[in-house]
């Protein structure tokens, strides 16, 4: 069984059972890293569609909050792009374009160990006042 890690201030299971981890996190921007294993991959031994969009989805949802840690955060729309294969471990940054009252726009990009980009994401993220009750 895997060690919970802390995302930030937040408990999230399927980030852990991903194995992301949490790099940094600044005013306007996250940084997450993602270390490649094999049950995370495609039929050709790159790491799936599914997991680089949902390791996006948090890292920028992460910048969303870097200015104040007790909003809650929920996506309203994201566009990912795919440039080339998810191999070997792999850095998130994702960056806060415009804040809101209610709605931030972010963008971020995945990159391999040579600095090669392997996907870019635009999103817009819907912040929450309050956390439900129960969420850390």
């Amino acid at each position: 069984m895997s060690t919970e890690r802390d995302y930030f201030g937040r408990h999230i299971p399927f980030m852990n059972l991903l194995g992301l981890e949490a790099v940094s996190l600044d005013d306007n921007q996250a940084v997450t890293r993602l270390p490649w294993r094999a049950d995370l991959t495609n039929h050709r031994g790159d790491i799936h569609g599914g997991t680089l969009m949902s390791v996006l989805d948090f890292t920028l949802s992460a910048a969303c909050r870097s200015h104040d840690r007790g909003l809650g955060v929920i996506t309203i729309d994201m566009n990912t792009h795919f440039t080339a294969p998810g191999r070997g471990d792999l850095t998130i940054t994702a960056r806060v374009l415009r804040r809101g009252a209610a709605t931030h726009f972010c963008e971020g990009e995945i990159r391999d160990t040579e600095g090669v980009l392997v996907a870019k994401a635009i999103g817009t993220f819907k912040t929450l006042k309050k956390l439900p009750s129960g969420d850390a």
